[in-house]
């Protein structure tokens, strides 16, 4: 699909792409993304529910949040801005921000889909996230390659075109900011996973390096109607790489939530 530039709305002190209409989906993408990494997930929802997709603050047309910000700081942002309940899914750095709207906000999560999602980083994973977050100035951004090679290797597609243009027109403070709780965070608590009791699907590919199968399934296990899905053949990008694959699972948790 073209990776097109979609309108924006206002959504709280966020902005966001809304569509369509019924029951609410609420999609948060990760770090120096925007809404439009979503836009499979958008385009096919929306002809049966209201999607929102914020641009998480500081990137996209959203505006920084003040001082250094925590995950419950950008986490609040979504949360003030929900008037109805919805089915909450993230990707990356966003699942990490549903998992804990779940925690905190539970009244507004029917149900939440955690993608790609990390859970109790090795050391040496640590080490590597650590540095790339103490690396960052806030003023320039770094050559986006290394990220583009973790997330697709080295072959072409429209979707690696994609997430290099959006990588590279990112604001570097509000990367630098987002990448550090990115990096500081190490998912969700035991109790938190154990308190969900809303369907949780935690998801991820079989060729993730870093939100690997064993942390999905880890994640699904302690929480009382979680399950875990590994889709064989996907990385990273797996809502951008492997969209019907995504929608199809995306559809059976929403179902599961009797909306």
């Amino acid at each position: 699909m073209t990776w097109k530039t979609r309108q924006r709305s206002d959504f709280g002190r966020l902005k966001a792409v809304i569509s369509g209409a019924g029951p609410q989906v609420l999609l948060l993408h990760g770090v120096g993304l925007r809404a439009e990494a979503w836009g499979a997930q958008i385009e096919e929802l929306s002809k049966e529910f209201r999607v929102i997709a914020p641009d998480m603050a500081g990137h996209g047309d959203s505006p920084m949040l003040t001082g250094a910000p925590t995950l419950p700081d950008f986490v609040t942002a979504v949360a003030d801005a929900m008037s109805t309940p919805a089915v909450v899914v993230g990707h990356s750095m966003g699942a990490m921000m549903a998992l804990d709207l779940a925690s905190r906000y539970p009244e507004l999560v029917r149900g939440i889909g955690a993608f790609n999602a990390i859970f109790r980083r090795s050391d040496d994973a640590k080490a590597a996230v650590q540095a790339r977050a103490a690396s960052l100035d806030g003023v320039s951004l770094a050559d986006p390659e290394p990220t583009l090679r973790r997330w697709f290797g080295r072959t072409l597609s429209a979707e690696r075109s994609a997430c290099a243009e959006w990588l590279r027109n990112a604001d570097p403070a509000g990367y630098r900011a987002a990448y550090r709780v990115f990096a500081a965070e190490d998912g969700p608590s035991d109790a938190a996973l154990r308190a969900l009791n809303c369907p949780a699907l935690f998801m991820t590919g079989s060729d993730e390096p870093n939100s690997t199968p064993e942390m999905s399934a880890a994640m699904a296990k302690p929480a009382s109607n979680g399950w875990s899905v590994v889709l064989d053949g996907a990385a990273h990008m797996m809502p951008m790489t492997h969209p019907a694959a995504v929608n199809a699972a995306l559809r059976d948790l929403i179902h599961r939530c009797e909306l």
